[in-house]
């Protein structure tokens, strides 16, 4: 398996990846109208580097960022979720020590590419927030459902704001497409606890790619077996089909 992965590199996981996402659009499993977009931590397979505290010892690809509980040592998944399927559309792959914002235009280009792809809204938490990251989703002809935070002024007439207790705050048309952020956590969710996506042995920013490519190919023909055996009400029954 690691002569295979190793042979097939993350640019044809890459290909692969798309090429079953087109065929689940086709079948309209996909509809990619709502995109959402979240980030997840994943620890690195090394310790502290002594010399440099920030980094690892063993994988100096990975470093010191913010996890679920104060700093770890790592990578950050970025990943972009059609809200309506709860699966993934694209994925980047970086230390964890990068923030969302610097990651957020590509990983949009990525999830936007295919021409018969019509996103109407970009759903995001409130580390998304920018005024550059707005606008570039505007110019996409999308419309940015993103959480303005307490030090940020709004630019917009209709926004929303979030509270240190996770209630939305604005027009309740917003606070519904707000709800939708639910799906990339529970694509997320999904992804660690029944295809491993966090039990690796792995060290390096691309084998960790490698690593979260296979786990979202594995997601997506769990997809694609259940359409095509007509049952399209277990596209996630993950556990269930394997």
């Amino acid at each position: 398996m690691s002569l295979f992965k190793k042979r097939l590199g993350a640019k044809r996981l890459q290909r692969i990846m798309e090429i079953i996402a087109g065929r689940l659009r086709d079948a309209v499993v996909i509809k990619g109208e709502i995109v959402v977009c979240d980030a997840t931590f994943i620890k690195a397979y090394s310790k502290r580097d002594p010399k440099d505290d920030s980094r690892g010892y063993s994988d100096p690809d990975a470093r010191v960022g913010r996890a679920e509980k104060g700093y770890r040592l790592g990578y950050k998944l970025h990943l972009a979720v059609d809200a309506s399927s709860e699966l993934p559309l694209a994925v980047i792959a970086a230390p964890a020590n990068e923030n969302e914002k610097k990651h957020a235009p590509k990983l949009i280009e990525k999830a936007i590419q295919a021409k018969d792809r019509k996103v109407r809204v970009l759903v995001a938490d409130s580390q998304y927030s920018s005024r550059k990251l707005r606008k570039h989703i505007y110019s996409h002809g999308m419309k940015p459902v993103i959480p303005y935070p307490s030090n940020q002024k709004p630019v917009e007439a209709e926004f929303i704001r979030v509270d240190k207790r996770f209630k939305a705050h604005g027009p309740e048309r917003l606070k519904r497409l707000y709800r939708h952020k639910a799906s990339a956590e529970r694509t997320i969710s999904r992804l660690k606890e029944n295809l491993n996506l966090e039990n690796h042995k792995v060290k390096g920013l691309r084998n960790i790619l490698t690593h979260t490519l296979l786990c979202i190919i594995a997601m997506l023909l769990v997809a694609l077996t259940a359409i095509k055996h007509g049952k399209p009400e277990q596209i996630r029954a993950i556990t269930r089909l394997t």
